[in-house]
């Protein structure tokens, strides 16, 4: 038997596998602030400075601390992550489609690829599922303050760990060999899956669509009009409503997946051992 074949979801976080963005749970509430307060003072912000969205929202988590003399540091911002609130079924969603993959003789691997803050996605309830988490992360001075960026990712931007994925570089301080020739992937483009929420996931949802990949747009309860155009406009493959339930539209979708990978390397399988004889 050939070598297991091997399935990447990769997942944006707010609003795809959690109910709402992540600092709006814990970190925003205790500034004393509302979440269209916090953001739209981001928006003000980067309108008035010009500084990127992304790295706005970062600066104004350390300034608006300051303001109300609250101590950031990465335990605080893990603290803030043990709150989230995810949709029905997140919690099992990952052992359950590890099961599936393992009776079809398939590896899953979970991705997680977030413009949102990676320390508060370390202290929620699911981090330890993902083979490997991307997002915005400070760099920290000797009293364990943030002082800098040390990773942000826009979202165009996270189409490059599409491509890590694929070959296997998980290291994202690993240039060279991301942008190396590589024939022999790690994980072929068919065998990935993208699930995002919106327009913010566009870049790679297209990217992944483009290449064999499929992209799957999550949209809650009763407003499939979110996503409905990414739909009708090529962008994606599925839109499923964010329930990962078992036996959900979403469950089964993923299951088809695998199982199309399964057969297709049955297939290639049975060929490689005729060719041999």
């Amino acid at each position: 038997m050939a070598k297991q074949p091997i399935i990447a979801i990769m997942y944006d976080f707010d609003k795809t596998l959690s109910t709402t963005d992540m600092q709006n749970y814990d970190f925003i509430p205790n500034l004393g602030m509302t979440p269209e307060q916090f953001w739209g003072a981001t928006t003000e912000f980067t309108e008035k400075t010009g500084v990127e969205r992304i790295l706005s929202y970062m600066y104004m988590m350390i300034q608006k601390a300051k303001e109300k003399d609250i101590k950031i540091t990465r335990e605080y911002l893990r603290e803030c992550g043990k709150n989230i609130k995810f949709y029905p079924g997140v919690s099992t969603w990952f052992n359950r489609i590890n099961k599936y993959g393992e009776e079809k003789g398939v590896q899953v691997e979970h991705y997680l690829v977030s413009s949102g803050t990676m320390e508060i996605v370390e202290g929620c309830s699911i981090f330890n599922h993902f083979t490997k988490a991307w997002g915005c992360e400070y760099y920290y001075n000797e009293e364990g303050e943030p002082i800098w960026p040390k990773l942000a990712i826009n979202y165009t931007q996270k189409t490059q760990f599409f491509f890590r994925i694929s070959k296997g570089v998980v290291d994202d301080k690993d240039d060279n060999s991301v942008n190396e020739k590589n024939r022999n992937r790690r994980i072929p483009y068919q065998n990935i899956i993208y699930m995002g929420d919106g327009m913010t996931d566009v870049a790679c949802m297209t990217l992944v669509k483009h290449n064999d990949g499929t992209s799957i747009a999550i949209y809650p309860e009763k407003e499939s009009d979110k996503v409905r155009n990414l739909y009708t406009d090529g962008r994606c493959n599925f839109m499923c409503r964010a329930d990962y339930s078992a036996g959900s539209d979403l469950e089964s979708v993923v299951k088809l997946i695998i199982d199309k990978v399964a057969m297709l390397h049955q297939i290639e399988d049975r060929e490689k051992k005729l060719a041999n004889k």
